[in-house]
């Protein structure tokens, strides 16, 4: 009897452990692995981060803003770029300068590297600037604008495709900070 006991309270343990960390991934944060380098060099390919979930329940994306998506292109992979701008604003890109409603935004975080639309390749790019971001979406951008497929390639994408916002790298140790 003492051993049926025991075995019943810990599978009761391991279920409340599997419904808790089900429930926190789905509703809370989730840990993501950066698949590309087109956050360089605020945030390095194969960084661990955090996105927390709860926030864009009761609000949406603003512009500065690190995201994480479902690529639009259906690979499957989760994305992470920076929100540029959002419904009803402008955007436009001249002489490598990112401009939103006629302002020419300060990127510290683009290292110098120009923002240049990308042109038509036959499947995606060729968006025509100035470009009105539609209602429900957003314009995102990767830091590292010479090697980043971002919305000058896709175009803007459906606030509701965003599945956190990026808080903290918490791995390897030494990339570890809160974004």
């Amino acid at each position: 009897m003492r051993t049926l006991k025991s075995i019943l309270s810990f599978l009761a343990v391991v279920v409340v452990g599997v419904v808790l960390a089900l429930g926190i991934r789905t509703f809370v944060a989730e840990v993501y692995e950066v698949p590309t380098g087109s956050m360089l060099e605020t945030v390095q390919l194969g960084d661990r981060l955090i996105g927390e979930k709860i926030s864009y329940r009761f609000r949406d994306p603003e512009p500065g803003e690190i995201v994480t998506f479902e690529d639009p292109e259906g690979s499957g992979q989760t994305l992470l770029k920076r929100v540029i701008a959002t419904e009803g604003q402008t955007v436009e890109l001249i002489d490598g300068v990112v401009y939103v409603d006629g302002v020419a935004l300060d990127e510290p975080y683009v290292d110098g590297k120009p923002s240049d639309p990308i042109p038509f390749d036959g499947e995606g790019g060729g968006i025509s600037y100035p470009y009105v971001v539609p209602e429900g979406c957003i314009w995102v951008m990767g830091d590292n604008r010479t090697n980043s497929r971002d919305s000058r390639y896709f175009g803007a994408i459906p606030v509701d495709s965003v599945t956190s916002r990026a808080v903290a790298i918490f791995w390897p140790f030494e990339d570890a900070r809160i974004l």
